[in-house]
Order: C-alpha cells, then structure tokens, then sequence
C-alpha cells in the first residue's frame, strides 16, 4: 500500500510505502519509521487509520 501524505500548511506531499500482507512479520518500530516518514503526529491513530484502510 502507498500512503499519500499532504502537509496543510506547507503543501509538502510525501508518498511512503507501507508493506501489509499477512506473511510478513513487521516490526512495531519499523511501523513507527513509516508513520514517522508519512508526518503521523499520532502513532496510534495512524495505525487504527491503517487497519481501516487494508
């Protein structure tokens, strides 16, 4: 899956891929590098808004 990340106030977009199958067994810290990478200010809340988006 690739998120898309727009910044509101600097018009910055970023554009991070995020590997989600099932096999593959993914750290939590290599969950917070790409919520990091995306601009996620809530590592909970980005990661309730990927289990929705699967």
């Amino acid at each position: 899956m690739e998120l898309r990340y727009d910044h509101t106030k600097t018009d910055e977009v970023r554009v991070v891929s995020v590997p989600l199958t099932d096999s593959d067994q993914i750290s939590q810290d290599a969950y917070r590098s790409i919520a990091d990478q995306c601009g996620a200010d809530d590592f909970e809340a980005w990661c309730e808004w990927i289990d929705e988006h699967r």
